[in-house]
């Protein structure tokens, strides 16, 4: 009985540290998740500390609210290190909600996990989104092409206008930013690594 209650603590505290890195890679608060997800704080709170027997249905609705597969909670992130990432897997990247809707791009991480040396994304971007004011400027090489509809780049000086099956790579460290000046949605892939070209 006691090694069994031993091993139920174990299994709690690799499900909460996963939990409590999911939520920080995110820069999501307890309370931000507990209101994303109908998850009460209390719990969230007593799982990332290795407590409790949170239920199926919780744990479900946390995965969902943080947009990854439930598996991922049970192997205690195990499965970031796997080499394929099914369809019905990609892990979603985080979406400032209070934004308005022309300004929520829809980011699905192609490659396992964001600690190699290369992460390849794909943005379904909306009509009407820019981050002009927000450009972008680190370091890394970035390749983007552009699956459907149009997507406006600016690196630095340099407008540039991309349509479909059209491919563009540049340096990070020169200030840039995206823009979806058409009537549909925009659907582009990037890759991008931390070495600069």
């Amino acid at each position: 009985m006691k090694n069994e209650k031993a091993e139920e603590n174990v299994e709690v505290a690799a499900l909460g540290r996963e939990l409590r890195h999911e939520r920080q890679r995110q820069g999501l608060t307890v309370t931000a998740l507990s209101s994303r997800s109908g998850v009460s704080f209390g719990l969230i709170s007593q799982v990332e500390r290795g407590l409790g027997n949170p239920s199926f249905l919780a744990l479900k609705r946390l995965a969902e609210a943080l947009g990854i597969p439930l598996a991922r909670l049970f192997a205690g992130g195990a499965v970031r290190d796997e080499l394929v990432v099914r369809a019905d897997e990609r892990q979603l990247l985080p979406i400032l909600e209070e934004s308005p809707a022309s300004q929520r791009v829809i980011r699905e991480l192609l490659t396992p996990g964001l600690h190699s040396s290369l992460q390849v994304i794909r943005s379904s971007i909306p009509a009407g989104f820019s981050n002009e004011g927000k450009a972008f400027r680190h370091m890394g090489t970035e390749c983007v092409i552009v699956e459907s509809g149009t997507l406006t780049v600016v690196h630095g000086e340099r407008r540039v206008e991309l349509g479909p099956g059209d491919a563009m790579t540049y340096a990070c460290s020169v200030p840039h930013w995206w823009a979806n000046t058409g009537t549909e949605p925009c659907v582009v892939v990037g890759a991008v690594t931390p070495f600069e070209q």
